[in-house]
């Protein structure tokens, strides 16, 4: 993976400004990022007591690197009653699978970079 395969799920100017750049503060916020997802992603289920919880927590991580279409995706989903809820935590999970690969694919990228020296 590589720059050239990002999607545009998420905004990497938002983590750039965040970070003020620095490559290694962007691994880290982009590596919390993915542990975030992983642990909360298997909440995204109405039968799951604490699903709002994880679409919560989701949302916040997406906001903070600039995955504004899965952060919105969230705040429609943590608002939905548990009876409209499923297809909406289906497009958060599109969502978060679209913004994970582009995590990977810049996240690939910074380590070229810091190969590069």
């Amino acid at each position: 993976m590589a720059r050239r395969d990002l999607s545009g799920a998420v905004d990497f100017a938002v983590l750039e400004r965040m970070t003020a750049g620095d490559d290694a503060i962007s691994e880290e916020v982009l590596g919390l990022f993915v542990q975030q997802a992983a642990m909360w992603s298997p909440m995204l289920d109405v039968r799951e007591a604490g699903w709002r919880d994880g679409v919560h927590t989701i949302r916040g991580a997406a906001a903070g690197i600039g995955a504004e279409a899965l952060a919105e995706a969230c705040q429609l989903a943590e608002a939905a009653d548990k009876a409209e809820a499923p297809p909406m935590l289906s497009r958060v999970r599109d969502a978060l699978d679209l913004a994970l690969a582009d995590v990977a694919a810049y996240r690939h990228e910074l380590m070229l970079r810091s190969l590069k020296g």
